[in-house]
């Protein structure tokens, strides 16, 4: 088994490497370290890429080197900048795991980033698939510390007496994750419950069970009920709306899964869809008059006609005229 360790040179990464390095013999894995640089902060982050470069050197690794410059690439594609580079990054890993350079990546995701990222897809409106929050395992990354808090890894680091490298922007409060985490996490942990982020993590490993079997579920009426139709989808709203024949709609929860299938064939780049998106497509679905249209973020049309919804990818050119 060849895993790659996933090395920002914060402490979390840093203490996965750590780990993952002492373990390697034991455990019989060939490791290696993988890090991409976003170019988002200038010296700093060419100071990351050489301190981890430092780093695979002293536990005698090979290093796999990505950059890119994220900020651009998000202009390009008018999209979220922490997005654009988290797409960035895992299309890295992606391409180095199709070279065979390794079996999996391990990126080194806490608890607290668990419970960050619920709290955040709650705020910003979101169904029980964004409840499980970051997944275990996702094609060839996986995130072995999940149930590890960040504090712990940071005691470890400093008992075997290894620094790492702070991101001054984990300390800008105007960015949404950065506030969260100085601010409102510790509020709930002080004011309301000393184990708010163990429970907000065993809330997205029920959450996940729950996405999993709906995605079953949502798999099966997929085929069933999917057409192409050219380059879009189509969908009957007998299909939709009353999956397997029952007379009476269905609440939000089959559908919603449904749509999350659909729309991710359906993207022509990247987009973050919420709740909000879904519960539009279905008040379209159950009341829109034919020929309504719903504009989606990835460039996606929703349009209703006489008996079917179709989705179909909206071409840069329209989104640029505002169709």
């Amino acid at each position: 088994m060849k895993l790659a360790a996933a090395v920002s040179g914060g402490a979390d990464s840093v203490a996965l490497l750590t780990l993952l390095a002492e373990t390697r013999a034991q455990l019989g894995f060939v490791l290696s370290v993988v890090h991409f640089n976003h170019r988002l902060r200038g010296k700093a982050s060419d100071a990351d890429e050489r301190f981890v470069a430092r780093l695979a050197e002293k536990f005698g690794l090979t290093l796999h080197l990505g950059r890119a410059d994220v900020t651009a690439k998000a202009k390009r594609e008018k999209s979220n900048l922490e997005d654009a580079a988290r797409r960035a990054r895992y299309a890295f890993f992606r391409k180095l795991a199709e070279q065979g350079l390794f079996d999996a990546a391990l990126t080194a995701h806490t608890m607290d980033d668990q419970a960050e990222t619920v709290l955040a897809h709650i705020l910003r409106g979101t169904g029980i698939a964004g409840l499980a929050g970051i997944h275990p395992s996702s094609e060839s990354v996986h995130r072995p510390l999940l149930d590890l808090r960040r504090g712990e890894l940071r005691k470890y680091l400093r008992r075997k007496k290894q620094t790492w490298r702070e991101d001054a922007t984990n300390r800008d409060t105007n960015r949404t994750r950065a506030r969260m985490r100085k601010k409102l996490v510790p509020l709930l942990v002080k004011e309301f419950n000393l184990h708010a982020v163990e429970h907000l993590s065993g809330l997205a490993q029920r959450a996940l069970e729950q996405t999993l079997f709906m995605d079953r579920l949502a798999a099966q009426l997929f085929d069933q009920t999917v057409v192409r139709d050219g380059s879009a989808l189509r969908i009957p709203l007998a299909g939709f709306l009353h999956p397997a024949g029952s007379e009476q709609p269905q609440d939000a929860a089959l559908p919603h899964a449904l749509l999350h299938k659909i729309l991710a064939q359906s993207k022509a780049w990247s987009g973050q869809v919420s709740s909000v998106h879904l519960n539009a497509i279905l008040r379209l679905a159950r009341h829109g008059e034919k020929g309504k249209r719903l504009q989606l973020p990835g460039g996606v049309d929703v349009i209703r006609e006489k008996d079917s919804l179709l989705f179909c990818k909206r071409s840069w050119t329209r989104l640029r005229r505002g169709e």
